[in-house]
This record gives C-alpha cells, structure tokens and sequence, in this order.
C-alpha cells in the first residue's frame, strides 16, 4: 500500500528508530491529561458545596460593633419568631447567621430589624443593617487553593435588575459650561473684553459657545488665545457674528463628545461600585451597555428599596463663599438657609469629586454629627488659597441632589412620558473662615446622624460625572431563581443522558469512550468558570448543553472517519487515520463558532454575554477532551494489540 503521508502509516519500525507500538501515545502525554482532568475535578469540587442562605448584620455606626453578643441576641429573636438558626459566625467585622431557606431569611430579615434597631421606626435611623447573602460552604482547604462555587447569575440566584440612563444632554451642557467660564477667565486675564454686560452671561448653549466681541480688533487677538492647544481643545473655531458683533463660534468635535461621554460612562461605573460594596452585595454585575446605558444587577437581594434609595440618589457637594456687599447681584445665587437668605458665589472653591474621603463622627465639642472630609491635592491647595484671603468671611457647604422625574405630554391625542434630571440645591451648613482650611476639615451642621452617616457615604463613593436615572426595574424571587436551577440543569441532565444512551449504542465500546470524554468537559468548564469567576446564568446552561453536541459532533466525525478507514486499512491503522483526517475539519468548525462566541462576548450583554462565556469555554475544553481525552481512552483499549476487527 503505498504512503499517503498520514502520521503513523508506518507501522512497523527498526527498534533502533524509537519504534513506538500504533495508536499508543508517548507516558508524558496521558500524564498531561490525567493532569487536565485531575486539576477540573478539584475546581469543580467546590460546586457540590452551594452556599447558605445567610442574613448579614452589620453596624451602620461607628460606635457599635459586632460580637458575640449581637449574634446571640439576633439567634433569639430568630427562635421565638420561629426561624431556624443553622450556624452563626463573625467575619469581616460582620455577623453572619445561616439559615433554611430564602423564605426564612426575608422572616429573618422583618424579625432582626426592629430588634437591634429600636429607634428605628422613631427617628427612622438603623444602628445595624440587616442584609440578605449567600454564605459559602466550601472546605476551607479549598478555599485556599482558590477552590470556590460558581457563581450564579441574577436569573438564578433571584435578585434586582436595574437599567439606568445616563443624562448626557446635562452632562455635555455643564461642560460647555465649564468652558466657557475657563475661556472667560484666560480672555479677561489677557485684558480682552467680550461684548457682554458681565462675566457670567452664558456664552454655552449645549456644546456650542458662541463670544461676540467688540469689534474685529478684540476677535484677532482673541483667536490667538483660543487656538493656542494650551487654552482650548475638541472645538472647531468659526468667525461668525454673535448677537450683531464680530465674535467666535466654538463647536464641540464628535471625537471629543465622545470622549466626554465615555469619561461619563467610566466616572459613573466607578461610583456605582463604590456604591454597591456598601450594600454588601456578593458577584454584582455592574456594566455598560451601549452609549449611554448602564446594567446593574444585584444577585440575592431581594428587597430592592434599600439599593434603589442608595442607587437613585446622586448627589455632590459644592463648597461656595457667602458673597460680600461688593459682589454684583448677577455674580451670585441666593437660597434660604435657617429661615433667612444667603447669597453665594455663583463659582465654587471645589466640588464633591475631589473629596477623597469621607467619614461620619461627632463633634467633640457639642456631640453633634459631623462629617469629617480629606481633598485630593488639588482640591486641597485650591480650599487653601480660596480660604486664606477670605479669614473671617464665610463660607457655605450647598447639597446638590439629583432626581428623576416622570413629563407626560400629549403629542396627536397619544400620551408620551419622558424621564427628566431634576436638580435640587440647599445649603446645609455656614460658617465662618477662622483659618486657612488644609486638606482636611469638617462639615457641621447637619440635621441628624442618618444624613451625617448618608452624605458621608455618598461622598465615599464618588461623585458622579453625569446624571442619571433607573429606566427599568425587575426583581426576580429567589424561588424562581430555584426553579430556574432545577430546569437548567433537567435540561443538561436530560441532553446529557440521551447522548450517551445513543453513543454507546451505535458506537459500542467507542461510545463509551466519548461518554467519558464528555463527562470530562463537563467539569473542566464548570472548573474554568469557577478559576476565571464567570458567572453562570440560565443562557449559559443553554451554552453548556450546545457544547454538549459539538463535543458529540467531533466524536462522531472521527469515529464515521474510522467506519470509512476500515473499508481499506487494518483496524489500528483506520483507528489513526480516523482521528488524524478528522482533525481540520474539527479545528475549522470549533474555531469559526468560537470566532462568533467572542464577538457576542464583546457587544452583548445580559443573558447574549452568559450565552458567549459558557460557549467560548465549552468549545476550547471540548476540542482538548475530543481530541485528546477521547483518543487517550481509545489508545488504552486498543493501542498496542493486534486486531482483526473492531465494534463500532
């Protein structure tokens, strides 16, 4: 028979030119894949091992602490109400008590509540936050590997959805804003007056600042200034009349939008997990999607009003000085402070974005809550040079609040509603400049501990860049979450099973051989998931059942390969010529559906992205266990003997 090239069409070697018996492979190889699939198994361990339902205490002021005591106080309340205590532990400054089930965690949850918080329901402040999490079970030996369950997505474990518009028509205008008020104090500096009755006449409309100047004269040297890269950036320069004057058009380029919105974007998602760790929430999901959207997912909370107050309340500060007598009445804004009125400069000395941290105390002196406050550095030297020629003037801390509300109007008798950032601004706090402020001060003032504690932590998190309000909002019950589970995993089971029942019938002992190389990829993508922390949504149980098939598709091509090698070859021979002739046409179908895997990995979202994750791992472990696994299994039974005929 003459040689058509085919690896190992050579059977029969000099023993002197490493001959190696056919279909057997070399002992480093089945040690790398009893390796492969000894190390899953061990990742994949942690599985069998769900977490607890658990309710979490933790203390929302600064004097309490979680002991020992706590716990045995929450257990008691939790018995006489009639809720079952599995096991209790302190960790992570938090006390932790596990119990049944999530029925019994929202009981849990209503009994614990009025009981360590007895002020509560009075003046509506909790010295303890009862959250509800999942406790993990895992043996700590292999939580010291790594070792840990994977984690379940929102429509498995139950929990909130929220999708929230970012604002970027407000966002955009206010940076127009800022530069504009940049550009009014570079032109002023240089001693060029544009044509308007004051400095703080709006030159910004959206993205576009239009300055009508004097006359020609003024608008040349102002050119100069404003193309210089140094003054202005992202703006197209035009010569055009403003309001009858000669004057300078400045439009935002679609670049610079852009980067503008995705600065917005990034600043936003930062804030919002800074945000989230405070709820406590175990695996958030907190993304973007699209130009100007954000998904956020909490998985195990059930109660969502507690994260919709923490979440749809976005708030900054702006520290301002009480204007003098001197001041003009168009450079201020006047707003009730203490049953009177103050009026502030319309410019701050810094804003809530440069505070780096923030902390709720009391003041040693009168015990009254604080919020002591530390700026970055440039925050920190503008406070100082802002407050040292202003010793014994005051100076004002204003809340800003953002809120969404709902504008219905009626368009051709159809009623349309839109959402609208409404921005609500109050001082909070006077007081008089005794010294230059460093980097670090106090805000006073405050009303009570729980604003204190709420504007501290807000502050914590970041201010937001951008605007933004809660579009949809979905809660899915932890039951469902159950039920979602068990179908899930019917559906696998189910898939799984029937494959196996027809590999091993039509395929006989190679059957069998692909079973045990499909139970293989089973846990090697549950061990990938868990290492690389991915998060399992139903979709991706979809994903893991299509791998399923495509795993028993390259089993079927190389065993038909080797029906078809057998017409005109020997069985060891048609068993190499088999695997060996189907390889390319595995590889090329793996590698196009992985292609398709990373591209709804990298602009889907949601349940598209469970679907690519689950899929992309699938067909890497499943080209490793078809290839490989199922050959070394092959090679254990056959390689090395002598055959006439073979069952498949």
């Amino acid at each position: 028979m003459a040689n058509d090239g085919l690896v190992g069409e050579s059977l029969i070697r000099p023993a002197g030119s490493g001959y190696r018996p056919p279909n057997t492979f070399p002992l480093w190889r089945y040690l790398l894949v009893a390796f492969v699939v000894g190390l899953g198994a061990l990742y994949a361990l942690p599985t069998l091992y769900p977490p607890d339902y658990a309710l979490q205490i933790r203390p929302d002021n600064a004097d309490l602490v979680a002991d020992q005591e706590l716990i045995e106080r929450a257990e008691a309340a939790l018995r006489e109400g009639g809720v079952t205590v599995l096991r209790s532990e302190l960790s992570d400054g938090s006390a932790i008590i596990r119990v049944e089930s999530n029925p019994a965690q929202l009981k849990g949850q209503e009994l614990l509540l009025p009981v360590l918080n007895p002020e509560l329901v009075a003046t509506g402040e909790a010295d303890f936050v009862v959250a509800l999490n999942r406790a993990p079970t895992t043996p700590q030996w292999l939580q010291d590997i790594g070792g840990k369950p994977v984690s379940l997505g929102l429509d498995l474990s139950g929990g909130v959805h929220f999708l929230l518009q970012v604002d970027m028509d407000t966002f955009l205008e206010k940076r127009g804003v800022i530069t504009a008020k940049t550009l009014s104090d570079t032109l002023f500096e240089a001693k060029i007056r544009p044509q308007v009755s004051n400095r703080r006449e709006p030159w910004a409309n959206g993205t576009v600042v239009s300055i009508p100047f004097r006359n020609e004269a003024d608008r040349e040297k102002a050119l100069v200034i404003v193309r210089d890269p140094g003054n202005l950036t992202g703006y197209t320069i035009d010569e055009r009349q403003v309001k009858g004057y000669p004057g300078l058009v400045l439009t935002a380029t679609d670049e610079y939008k852009r980067g503008l919105e995705d600065y917005a974007i990034d600043q936003n998602l930062q804030s919002l997990r800074n945000r989230v760790e405070e709820l406590g929430v175990s695996e958030p999901l907190v993304q973007r999607l699209g130009r100007s959207r954000i998904v956020l997912d909490l998985p195990g909370i059930q109660d969502s009003t507690a994260a919709k107050k923490l979440i749809n309340k976005f708030a900054n500060l702006e520290f301002r000085l009480v204007a003098t007598n001197d001041v003009r009445a168009s450079e201020t804004e006047k707003f009730e402070y203490e049953g009177r009125e103050v009026a502030l400069l319309r410019e701050n000395i810094v804003t809530g974005d440069q505070v780096i941290d923030a902390q709720q105390d009391y003041d040693a002196e009168t015990g009254q809550p604080q919020v002591s406050i530390k700026l970055d550095s440039d925050g920190g030297k503008k406070m100082y040079d802002s407050t040292k020629d202003n010793i014994g003037n005051s100076m004002s801390v204003l809340f800003l609040e953002s809120k969404t509300i709902q504008i219905t109007t009626t368009e051709d008798g159809v009623e349309k509603t839109t959402l609208r950032t409404s921005e609500k601004k109050r001082v909070i706090n006077v007081a008089t400049i005794q010294a230059a402020l460093p980097y670090n001060f106090r805000i006073t003032g405050l009303d009570s501990l729980g604003e204190a504690r709420e504007l501290a932590l807000l502050l914590r998190a970041g201010a937001l860049a951008a605007p933004m309000y809660i579009v949809e909002e979905r809660t899915v019950g932890a039951q469902l979450g159950v039920d979602n589970i068990e179908r899930g995993f019917l559906s696998l089971a189910v898939g799984l099973g029937l494959v196996a029942i027809f590999m091993m019938i039509y395929y006989k002992l190679f059957g069998v051989a692909a079973v045990f190389a499909l139970s293989a990829n089973l846990m090697l993508i549950v061990a990938i998931m868990s290492l690389l922390g991915a998060t399992l949504t139903l979709p991706g149980i979809a994903g893991i059942v299509l791998t399923i098939g495509m795993a028993v598709d390259a089993n079927v091509l190389i065993f038909s390969r080797i029906r078809e090698e057998l017409r005109e070859r020997a069985p060891q021979a048609a068993i190499q010529a088999g695997f060996d002739r189907a390889f390319v046409t595995i590889f090329d179908a793996n590698l196009t559906t992985f292609f398709v895997a990373i591209i709804l990995f990298s602009i889907g979202s949601g349940p598209v992205k469970g679907f690519a994750v689950t899929l992309a791992i699938g067909i890497v472990t499943s080209m490793f266990t078809a290839i490989m696994g199922t050959r070394a299994i092959v090679n254990l039974i056959y390689g090395g003997r002598k055959l006439t005929s073979i069952a498949i």
